[in-house]
């Protein structure tokens, strides 16, 4: 099992997770969970780059914290991910679930992010491609200016949503991150339906917009902050944090047309 060096060495890191996993070891439980810390913090500063005045970092830390004791101890060695993999996933999942529970997205806004969806959907209909910023600000009777504001407002929420909610709808069967990591032991059956919903989610990533698609790429797959693929694009922070919330937007408004093969 790989991990990266952070106290412990490889071998070392190794020898704690077989005294954990096959003896129950506590000390090796607590020195695998300290190796890893680092991910928690790492973790929460990309899930949300900016706070309502009702949350502390601390906060998410500590709900991140949750996410990687429980990866510790459901974490299956044999499995042909590496742990770091698994571990942000459900650290990710963690902090995500604390702020739903903290419902720190005002109705208005998710209100709005309704609107938006529809949109994009009806206005992609329509012209058979995905619709640029302009055409949806005329839509929406908007000045561009007045749309890009709309999306900043509307990003809290969809800087979550992509992980939230990647396949589904209300009432739904649910797809996270933490799901699409492959498990060599999954039953046939099960395995069936993942292979489904990763090439449901893959083909409504290449709808996007290539911008939009490398903004996702690299902020969900590569971990990179809003500042790093700005860099990368050579566009400000906040054209990023645009191309993000147009990306998930119309990614939530194609899931949608799926949701009936996610089921139970």
């Amino acid at each position: 099992m790989e991990g990266k060096s952070r106290g412990m060495s490889g071998p070392e890191l190794a020898a704690a997770w077989r005294r954990y996993k096959e003896h129950g070891d506590a000390a090796a439980r607590d020195a695998i969970i300290n190796q890893y810390a680092y991910l928690v913090k790492i973790t929460a500063g990309r899930v949300v780059g900016s706070l309502p005045p009702t949350l502390e970092r601390d906060d998410l830390v500590s709900a991140g914290v949750v996410g990687l004791i429980k990866a510790v101890d459901q974490f299956d060695v044999r499995r042909q991910v590496k742990f770091e993999t698994y571990a942000i996933a459900l650290i990710r999942g963690a902090i995500l679930e604390m702020l739903r529970e903290q419902d720190w997205v005002p109705r208005s806004i998710r209100e709005r992010v309704k609107v938006l969806e529809k949109t994009y959907l009806a206005l992609e209909t329509s012209l058979g491609r995905p619709p640029t910023e302009h055409e949806v600000a005329r839509e929406l009777n908007m000045t561009l200016d007045e749309f890009n504001k709309l999306l900043m407002d509307t990003g809290r929420t969809t800087l979550i949503s992509l992980d939230d909610l990647l396949v589904g709808s209300e009432g739904s069967e649910r797809l996270h991150l933490a799901d699409v990591i492959h498990d060599e032991n999954a039953a046939p059956a099960a395995e069936v339906e993942m292979r489904e919903m990763k090439r449901t989610l893959a083909a409504a990533i290449d709808r996007l917009p290539e911008r939009e698609r490398m903004v996702i790429a690299l902020y969900y797959y590569e971990g990179l902050t809003f500042k790093e693929i700005g860099k990368i694009l050579r566009i400000s922070e906040s054209r990023v944090y645009q191309l993000h919330t147009q990306a998930v937007i119309r990614l939530r408004g194609y899931l949608q047309r799926d949701t009936a093969l996610f089921r139970g």
